[in-house]
């Protein structure tokens, strides 16, 4: 995919990519070929200047599916819908009944529930629901929590915010400016001077070295949405 800020410089782009592949000795059929379009279907998304959409036609096969019979049949709906989970707003949510057969020694039988859950998230799939750009002209804000599980305080709460950076990379490394993480744990805010770390903490401090931000401390409790995504299995 070849984009441009303008049209004439769409004309010297796609040139460019074009004499880079006569160079090479790569060929391409014309009809495969979509010129000075706005919009273009692509790996499974509607891209154009504005926003990302859902390509109709692989929601119709979701929407074409009957209810799943056995397991095999389970996991090939949960994937095929799992690739456009972005665009549903409580997604695991929706399915928390159909992966509940997932589970080792699980027993498969659609019960009223889980057949309830697959109708619905049929349905969400029918609202035209669109994911805009990123402008990274605008203040940026990462906010971050953690769940108690597997890890000191100091620790998830510090790996929750490499997490969500290593998710983000290319996005937060693309920005023009600094941007700010805002954390419930007021130590952190100081890490990235501290002289004494472990192991670990070295290795995370390193990479967040690649980008260029701040860590501010906002209390919990004014911290309404990431503090509710971490305590969700609660």
């Amino acid at each position: 995919m070849v984009f441009s800020k303008s049209e004439e410089e769409h004309v010297t782009h796609v040139s460019t990519v074009l004499s880079r592949l006569r160079a090479n000795n790569l060929f391409a059929k014309a009809p495969k070929f979509l010129f000075h379009v706005t919009s273009v279907e692509y790996l499974g998304y509607v891209v154009s200047s504005e926003c990302l959409k859902m390509d109709q036609e692989k929601v119709q096969q979701i929407l074409n599916r009957p209810p799943p019979r056995n397991l095999k049949a389970l996991q090939s709906f949960l994937g095929f819908s799992n690739f456009y989970r972005r665009f549903i707003k409580n997604y695991s949510k929706k399915i928390s009944s159909l992966t509940s057969f997932l589970k080792k020694d699980s027993r498969f039988a659609l019960n009223e529930e889980a057949l309830r859950q697959f109708h619905k998230l049929k349905d969400a799939f029918t609202i035209s629901t669109i994911l805009s750009h990123s402008n990274p002209s605008l203040p940026t804000i990462v906010e971050t929590d953690a769940s108690d599980y597997a890890l000191g305080l100091y620790g998830k709460e510090l790996l929750g915010i490499v997490w969500a950076l290593k998710c983000w990379r290319a996005f937060l490394l693309s920005l023009s400016s600094s941007f700010e993480v805002l954390t419930d744990h007021s130590s952190l805010q100081y890490f990235m001077s501290s002289k004494i770390l472990t192991r670990h903490q070295a290795c995370w401090a390193e990479f967040l070295s690649e980008f260029h931000f701040s860590i501010t401390y906002r209390p919990g409790r004014l911290a309404t949405l990431p503090d509710a995504l971490s305590r969700w299995d609660k």
